[in-house]
């Protein structure tokens, strides 16, 4: 039979080359690591199969939450911060929708205070998006 630790430095090998082909958000690169930090616990003479299972499930735990924490890029609150500025292609009558000329693409489009009629080719401001639907304002209310 062979040795605890040769079967860890293989698993940690398997894991560790399996995120090159099927990429886990390093999931499998981490406890790829935990089992290679395994083998080497289980080199040095760290007893029972359980225990060193249980050392395995635990540091790759640790290291998931860690990359998770610590790799992942902050996501922006809002994905509409690039450009605010549109122009309605259509009028947006007071409570209803109408079209925007947005980023090159028509969306659908209605005015934040639902009181205000913006007319066809007047410079607005996206306030927000709601689904497929822009919240503006009119650019002279803004300034």
């Amino acid at each position: 039979m062979p040795s605890y630790t040769l079967i860890w430095l293989l698993a940690g090998s398997v894991l560790c080359l399996m995120e090159l082909f099927l990429p886990s958000a390093f999931v499998e690169f981490m406890m790829g690591i935990s089992a290679l930090m395994v083998a080497l616990l289980s080199l040095v003479g760290v007893g029972s199969l359980g225990l060193q299972v249980a050392a395995w499930l635990l540091l790759s735990t640790v290291l998931i939450v860690l990359s998770r924490r610590f790799l992942q890029p902050r996501g922006r609150k809002s994905k509409m911060v690039d450009t605010v500025v549109a122009q309605t292609l259509t009028e947006i009558p007071a409570g209803e929708t109408g079209r925007v000329l947005y980023e090159g693409n028509s969306w659908r489009a209605q005015c934040d205070d639902e009181k205000l009629h913006i007319a066809p080719h007047q410079r607005v401001y996206v306030v927000r998006r709601e689904g497929t639907t822009l919240i503006v304002m009119p650019d002279y209310l803004l300034r």
